[in-house]
């Protein structure tokens, strides 16, 4: 007992979930506490899948039964017409019947496993074998293979010896059932995904910043209807900040505007897309989030080279116009009827935007391609949260995720991107109305609009920007502003007269189902300094004190042990202070502003 207690005073015990590993005090492996939003995402996402492949496999296996019966019907149909009629066949019957025969010594010649009617060689569904591609300590692994049921084997690569050394020891750790289930290996996850192509049902990419440079063999290494989850986290690239990096990783260029955080998740998607072209391959994406630092995708990978040609259909590039707030997609291209019913694909009309934007009279940026089909399923999202809540003693970050998977169930899933309300009253420089006003004010037009989850403030909805800019029109008619510059977007905008007449009574849709039973959809970070930690290894110095706090500076720079609070997820110097510290919930949208039915002009 001694030798083991002598052997673990370098190591302390962390518990996750049902999974525990040994982490060495000089943080000398990457390991994240922060991220357990994402594992326990992942886990939830990951039990959905293992439910729905089942379904698929036994939907698949009584449509070919079915299919059978048929067929075994209609032959014990026709030998009997064939009885009835004997003796008064004509030649058309005659000829018939020799062509049946000579299609039976056809048959007769080939091999008997060819004639297996293809009902009876349905595989059975074997548990679904699962790939992290960047292990690190392992912990992601272990929580796989102890928590979620059904699963096969799960493989952990990660081409760090001390990683590979730290998660076999936590393989051990965790005991007979862990070992039995998990296998780590020190390879290149890169060539180890192109040496076994569609061989694991399940991929998951967490890398420490961008994603890209692994996303070629992971479409390949994607079984057909597997499952691809992804991560990034080098959102200054994605979100605007620098383009030039953002095209030459993801082949896309981003534009700055409150909705930056989805069209990081969109321009991921499409870059997913993209690889997966090359290898007649498609995705589909079920759940696509924004949360703390971090973008996480899942897609479902399938083969078809016949709906690859949809691929243009699912992109587009946009205009986003430098003056006010409004932006306007332009698909890549659209479909053409053919004389026989079928369709193909021509390039787009355009552009869809004229030189200048047509309500503050500004030029346009163009940005993209980005993914504009739905980033969501929406079934999915509903089974998994209500997989989520049936077992909530099992996700330590369950009050996360169950109100991220609230928000993300109420989105419009066809509406790409959003606005902020807070920043169209700033374009027109009016104090804002609340939420639950505007959203009434554009149900009463006859459209529709939702939130979203990547924004407290953030605003969906299918109504075009001459309705948007009507109702702040008449906004503002009622709310009077100072005079404003001539040249001012908002100036343009406000001096045209608004031709629909905006009706701000409240509606009954104003509030979504969750607003109305007062779930909470935006947490607070759960302590400070809730963010990207220093990489693993690296030497804390004063120049971390934004992400560890002056106490971990004071300690580390002291010779004191600042263990707990460096073995967090890499540093990320480009990383933007994640939004929603506050809980907006709660709190109003502007603590001055009062609506006329007197209350606070913020989201309830």
């Amino acid at each position: 007992m001694a030798e083991v207690e002598d052997k673990l005073k370098d190591y302390e015990i962390k518990k996750e979930g049902e999974a525990e590993i040994l982490l060495h005090k000089k943080n000398a492996v990457f390991y994240n506490p922060v991220q357990v939003h994402n594992r326990d995402m992942s886990i939830a996402v990951l039990r959905t899948f293992v439910a729905k492949r089942k379904e698929e496999h036994e939907a698949l296996v009584d449509k070919r039964n079915t299919s059978h019966e048929k067929n075994k019907q209609s032959e014990t149909s026709s030998q009997t017409g064939e009885d009835a009629s004997t003796g008064q066949q004509d030649e058309m019957d005659v000829v018939c019947e020799k062509e049946l025969n000579k299609a039976e010594d056809q048959i007769d010649d080939l091999p008997k496993e060819a004639t297996k009617p293809s009902w009876k060689v349905t595989r059975e569904l074997k548990p679904p074998l699962v790939l992290e591609a960047l292990a690190a300590t392992g912990l992601r692994s272990l929580r796989y293979a102890r928590e979620v049921e059904g699963l096969g084997k799960v493989v952990a690569l990660d081409n760090d010896k001390a990683s590979v050394e730290d998660c076999k020891r936590n393989i051990k750790f965790n005991g007979a059932s862990a070992a039995s289930k998990v296998e780590a290996y020190l390879v290149d996850a890169r060539i180890h995904m192109l040496m076994h192509p569609k061989e694991f049902d399940v991929v998951d990419l967490d890398p420490y910043g961008s994603p890209s440079i692994f996303l070629d063999s992971a479409v390949q290494a994607v079984a057909d209807g597997g499952l691809l989850m992804c991560t990034a986290t080098d959102m200054a690239v994605l979100c605007g900040t620098n383009g030039e990096v953002c095209y030459s990783k993801y082949g896309s260029f981003p534009t700055k505007g409150k909705y930056c955080h989805e069209m990081a998740l969109r321009i991921l998607l499409a870059s997913i897309e993209s690889h997966a072209n090359r290898y007649k391959r498609y995705i589909v994406p079920v759940l696509s989030v924004f949360m703390d630092f971090y973008i996480r995708v899942f897609v479902r990978v399938f083969t078809s080279a016949s709906e690859i040609k949809n691929t243009p259909l699912k992109l587009s590039y946009i205009y986003q116009c430098v003056g006010c707030d409004s932006f306007h997609l332009q698909c890549l291209a659209r479909t053409v009827p053919k004389k026989n019913n079928g369709v193909k694909h021509a390039p787009a009309i355009g552009p869809v935007v004229p030189q200048e934007c047509s309500d503050c009279g500004k030029k346009f940026n163009i940005g993209g391609p980005i993914w504009s089909a739905p980033i969501h399923d929406q079934d999915w999202v509903v089974s998994t949260l209500t997989g989520v809540k049936s077992m909530k003693d099992r996700y330590p970050a369950y009050d996360k995720i169950t109100s991220v998977l609230t928000t993300v169930s109420e989105e419009l899933h066809d509406i790409p991107l959003f606005f902020s309300l807070h920043n169209i009253a700033g374009t027109v420089k009016c104090t804002s109305p609340s939420l639950v006003m505007f959203r009434s004010a554009v149900l009463n037009a006859g459209y529709q609009i939702s939130s979203t989850h990547v924004n407290p403030l953030g605003i969906k909805s299918d109504a075009p920007w001459d309705v948007i800019w009507d109702i702040m029109r008449c906004w503002v008619k009622n709310h009077p502003i100072k005079e404003q510059p001539r040249d001012s977007p908002g100036t343009a905008i406000l001096s045209k007269s608004p031709k629909l007449e905006a009706n701000f009574s409240r509606a009954v849709a104003a509030l979504s189902k969750a607003q109305a039973k007062k779930i909470k959809r935006f947490l607070p970070n759960p302590e400070r300094h809730w963010g990207p930690k220093v990489r693993a290894g690296r030497k804390i110095t004063s120049k971390h004190i934004s992400l560890l706090g002056p106490d971990a500076i004071n300690g580390a720079l002291n010779g004191g042990d600042c263990h707990e609070e460096g073995n967090g997820a890499g540093l990320d110097n480009t990383a933007p202070e994640p939004e929603g510290i506050k809980d907006v919930e709660n709190e109003p949208s502007n603590k001055r502003q009062k609506t006329s039915d007197g209350e606070p002009a913020s989201e309830p």
